[in-house]
């Protein structure tokens, strides 16, 4: 009888094992998938690319994690890629390149970018500029104005078109930081 009962307190002593294991198992799983939902909600944002206008950047199709923290301690910088809301429609943002800064002023000539009079030395415009837009005229940026561009210049709609024109700081969703797909391009994105 004796070792009857034993064998039972055996078979019920691995079945709460069992069920110890696997319960540890769940919890850990509930706390990672719990902690990468509040980053990827509050920390970061995962968005895509849709379109050419910031090639040989980012592609169409591009996913990316967008860094929502940063800009809560820092000024955004010349050539963070930054992400906003499309003032005209919902749920459509632009991904494009800071160029201006606050208080500066930004002129395109004869495809090349001026700030404050000076040429803009950069390797980030797929080509030259065909069409200065807005900035054909100086456009001087307030205290909290931002001028933008797509690194694909000649195919892209940013502050040199009405419909987007200079971006404030409060419209600044986050910087592009990582990019999460395709595999093969898997990596933290340059930004300078």
């Amino acid at each position: 009888m004796s070792k009857r009962k034993s064998y039972v307190e055996d078979y019920e002593e691995k079945e709460r094992g069992i069920f110890h294991e696997i319960l540890s198992f769940l919890i850990y799983v509930a706390v990672v998938v719990g902690v990468t939902f509040l980053i990827i909600h509050f920390v970061g944002q995962r968005t895509y690319v849709s379109g050419s206008s910031m090639e040989n950047t980012l592609s169409n199709g591009d996913n990316l994690i967008v860094d929502k923290i940063t800009y809560r301690f820092s000024d955004p910088q010349r050539f963070d890629i930054i992400v906003f809301p499309f003032r005209y429609e919902d749920h459509v943002y632009y991904i494009k390149r800071i160029i201006g800064l606050p208080g500066e002023t930004v002129q395109i000539v004869d495809g090349d970018i001026y700030i404050n009079g000076e040429i803009l030395r950069e390797s980030y415009g797929r080509e030259v500029i065909k069409d200065s837009g807005l900035a054909a005229e100086p456009i001087v940026l307030g205290e909290d104005e931002y001028f933008v561009l797509g690194d694909n210049r000649n195919d892209s709609t940013d502050s040199r078109d009405p419909s987007v024109g200079v971006i404030h700081r409060d419209e600044i969703i986050g910087r592009a930081w990582l990019r999460i797909w395709p595999l093969n391009k898997f990596g933290v994105l340059k930004h300078r």
